[in-house]
């Protein structure tokens, strides 16, 4: 990013395509959509499609609880990488990362929880949004 103040979209959508690529290159699985939102000092991450391939294996196989360790230990894994990550992307400490994961969906939920609100700038769209929402003229993806 450049040294422009990113806008809350911005910064939401980097976060999501850093994660995208982490997911890829370090576990050799691209997960389907994944939603980011800040809510001040607080992240939301959704991550769909999160299982990788041995995890779904091993499941349908019965084998749960040993798709759950390998969940587990691939979370902790992982975990130090993506703090990083959200550091990098918001310049801001992370201070807590919760996460869990269900097999049965394969979906992962993590809440983050920053020191402070990330310096970003408000994105056009929810003020257009609580102006009017995407019906009102003003608003457009592309001012974010």
């Amino acid at each position: 990013m450049s040294t422009q103040i990113a806008t809350r979209g911005q910064a939401e959508r980097a976060l999501t395509q850093q994660i995208q690529a982490l997911y890829r290159d370090q576990l050799g699985h691209r997960p389907g959509k994944i939603t980011c939102q800040l809510f001040d000092e607080k992240l939301a991450i959704v991550i769909e499609d999160s299982v990788t391939q041995p995890e779904q294996l091993l499941a349908e196989d019965g084998n749960i609880e040993l798709a759950e360790q390998v969940r587990e230990d691939l979370d902790s894994a992982i975990r130090p990488h993506l703090k990083s990550l959200i550091e990098t992307v918001l310049q801001v400490n992370v201070l807590d990362l919760l996460s869990d994961a269900t097999l049965e969906t394969g979906r992962t939920g993590m809440i983050v929880v920053l020191e402070e609100p990330p310096p970003v700038r408000p994105s056009t769209s929810r003020k257009a949004a609580k102006k009017g929402g995407q019906n009102d003229p003003k608003f457009s993806e592309k001012e974010e």
